[in-house]
């Protein structure tokens, strides 16, 4: 990667008391668990688009166009709780959170929109709103997916508003990714 160039997504942020009480709720959780690769708290997000390497000139031009299409489309609400895995539980890789998201239709075809216009290529698949908890270094076993799926069954967060959109710089380092907000944009 160049200096001219950074990685880059769009996200929703999670309020730090939700992420608290899902970290507390997670670590229970992961003690009971095969090992696995568990992410950060203060990594937790959900993803609108994932761009990738980005030249600063193409994120510029994205900015400018997002701005004036996000503003408006209104508050999105997020209420977590629906546990499931990448690409299924029968082959679980990924272990994620998910829920539903209402008021975020709008936002992610603005997201998409923006991005074409900017030269990004379009989603491959629909977008599906999912906090990951975990990366298998192998196959769980039939009863630790069941586990998992429980757990995130009985979870009780209680429900919040996004009011923004976020640009992020991902910094890939040894531990794990280091996420940075760069630009914020108002969807109210």
């Amino acid at each position: 990667m160049s200096d001219d160039e950074i990685r880059a997504f769009l996200a929703l942020e999670i309020p730090n008391h939700i992420r608290s009480r899902l970290a507390a709720a997670r670590e229970e959780l992961r003690h009971e668990m095969p090992r696995a690769r568990w992410t950060r708290p203060e990594g937790w997000h959900l993803t609108l688009k994932f761009l990738g390497e980005t030249r600063r000139r193409a994120l510029a031009e994205l900015v400018a166009g997002l701005a004036p299409r996000l503003r408006g489309l209104g508050v999105i609400t997020v209420d977590l709780g629906r546990p499931g895995f990448f690409p299924s539980s029968a082959r679980p890789r990924v272990a994620w959170v998910g829920g539903t998201v209402e008021g975020a239709d709008k936002v992610v075809e603005a997201v998409e929109e923006a991005a074409e216009a900017a030269g990004f290529p379009p989603a491959r698949r629909q977008w599906s709103a999912h906090l990951t908890m975990a990366r298998l270094k192998s196959q769980w076993s039939k009863n630790a997916v069941d586990r998992f799926l429980d757990w995130g069954d009985h979870l009780e967060l209680e429900t919040f508003s996004c009011r923004e959109v976020v640009l992020f710089e991902s910094d890939l380092q040894p531990g794990g990714a280091v996420y940075t907000a760069l630009e914020r944009f108002s969807i109210e």
